[in-house]
């Protein structure tokens, strides 16, 4: 398989959660995970949307999911979604045990009302 620019499968994920919401106590919906550099973020769905805004400033165009089962990847320069993709260096999603929206003891009993 040919990778498409911007697909690192060698580099590790920066963490088990969004950098920024964890740097600020902050919380998250979903995780993305960089696929070039392996900068892990909260999706659009949750309020501070550290992945797009990732890859606004670093140019990174690919993310994959971080959650448990999931494998699909997003291209955010050409808004195309693909359900599978080369296999990134593991930890391959957040840890099983951590909940979303997490992490646990910094999501407001009312995150339901905060999503974007």
């Amino acid at each position: 398989m040919t990778l498409p620019a911007g697909i690192d499968p060698a580099a590790a994920p920066s963490g088990t959660g969004c950098v920024e919401c964890d740097a600020v106590g902050g919380w998250w919906f979903h995780l993305r995970r960089c696929a070039q550099c392996g900068h892990i973020g909260c999706c659009d769905s949750s309020p501070a949307q550290h992945a797009t805004a990732h890859a606004k400033t670093s140019g990174h165009a690919f993310v994959q999911s971080f959650e448990p089962g999931e494998n699909w990847f997003w291209n955010y320069e050409t808004s195309e979604m693909y359900e599978s993709g080369p296999d990134l260096a593991p930890p391959r999603s957040r840890p099983a045990d951590q909940p979303a929206p997490g992490p646990a003891g910094r999501v407001p009993a009312d995150w339901m009302k905060l999503l974007n």
